[in-house]
């Protein structure tokens, strides 16, 4: 009897935790497709970007995130590989 009540709990938690985690998932969901969101200085034909931060606050959405980049002075990208500061293979997060 004891065993057949941990298992039961075991599970229970696992199913409780799985239902959670879609709800933490869907904020930022459409934010970038793909990559990171990323603030940066210049773009260089989609290829590469030029000192790139992430978001000093964590956008909610695309309205957000440009709104937070541009109070720093600098442009939202969405970029794949972003290293120390520079950033490559960027996009604009609403695909133009």
């Amino acid at each position: 009897m004891r065993t057949s009540f941990l298992s039961l709990f075991t599970l229970s938690g696992l199913f409780a935790g799985s239902l959670a985690a879609p709800t933490i998932f869907s904020r930022q969901v459409g934010l970038c497709a793909s990559g990171t969101p990323q603030c940066c200085d210049l773009d260089v034909l989609g290829i590469a970007n030029l000192n790139c931060q992430t978001p000093p606050e964590v956008p909610t959405d695309i309205q957000s995130f440009n709104d937070i980049c541009a109070s720093v002075g600098q442009i939202n990208q969405c970029c794949l590989l972003p290293i120390l500061g520079q950033a490559l293979l960027c996009n604009s997060p609403d695909g133009s």
